[in-house]
C-alpha cells in the first residue's frame, strides 16, 4: 500500500490496508449499480461488522492511527451503515470526540446529517439529498439560512456549490 504522504507515521499501517481494500469493495459495488444494476447488500453488512471490530480494537480509527486515506475510509464505510443506525450514532460520538486534528470535520458533518436524517430531523449542513424532477434538493435543513456559515466552519463549500458539483 502507498500512502499520500509516504513520511506518514501511522500506528496500525496493516488496519489502513483493510480498510483501503474494504473501501475500493464498497465502491466497486456502488459503481456496479450505476453501470449493470447489481447490488450486494451482503458487502456493507460484512464491512459493518469488521469496522465494529477495528473499533472494539484500536478505538476509532483516526488519521494518527491509519493515516488520513484510512480515516476516511473508515467514515465511508459507516456513511454506508444505513442498516445499523446504532452503529452509525455511535460512530459519530467517537469521530466528535477525536481532536479535529485526528478526524475530518467534513467527514463529521456528513455523518452528523446522516444520523440526523436516519432519525427523522432536520440536518445541519446539506449534504443529505433528494431529486425532484431531475434537479438535485436537501432533504430539510434545521435554520437553512445560517447552513453556508456551518459548511464553512468545517470546510465545506457552499451549499450551491454542493448541489450543482455532485
Amino acid at each position: 500500500m502507498t500512502f499520500e504522504n509516504p513520511s506518514e507515521n501511522i500506528r496500525f499501517p496493516h488496519l489502513a490496508l483493510e480498510l483501503q481494500e474494504m473501501n475500493e469493495a464498497d465502491q466497486n459495488m456502488r459503481q456496479r449499480k450505476e453501470t449493470d444494476g447489481s447490488w450486494d447488500a451482503t458487502v456493507d453488512l460484512k464491512h459493518t461488522e469488521r469496522l465494529k471490530e477495528i473499533i472494539a480494537e484500536i478505538g476509532w480509527p483516526t488519521i494518527s492511527k491509519v493515516g488520513e486515506a484510512g480515516a476516511n475510509n473508515a467514515w465511508r464505510l459507516v456513511q454506508h451503515a444505513d442498516h445499523d443506525t446504532d452503529f452509525q450514532e455511535q460512530c459519530l460520538l467517537l469521530m466528535k470526540e477525536s481532536s479535529a486534528t485526528e478526524v475530518e470535520q467534513k467527514d463529521v458533518a456528513y455523518l452528523e446529517d446522516r444520523v440526523r436524517v436516519s432519525q427523522g430531523k432536520e440536518q445541519l449542513y446539506g449534504t443529505q439529498v433528494t431529486v425532484v424532477d431531475g434537479v438535485r434538493a436537501p432533504l430539510p435543513i434545521e435554520d437553512e439560512p445560517n447552513v453556508d456559515i456551518r459548511r464553512a466552519e468545517v470546510g465545506m463549500e457552499p451549499l450551491n456549490e454542493y448541489l450543482q458539483n455532485t
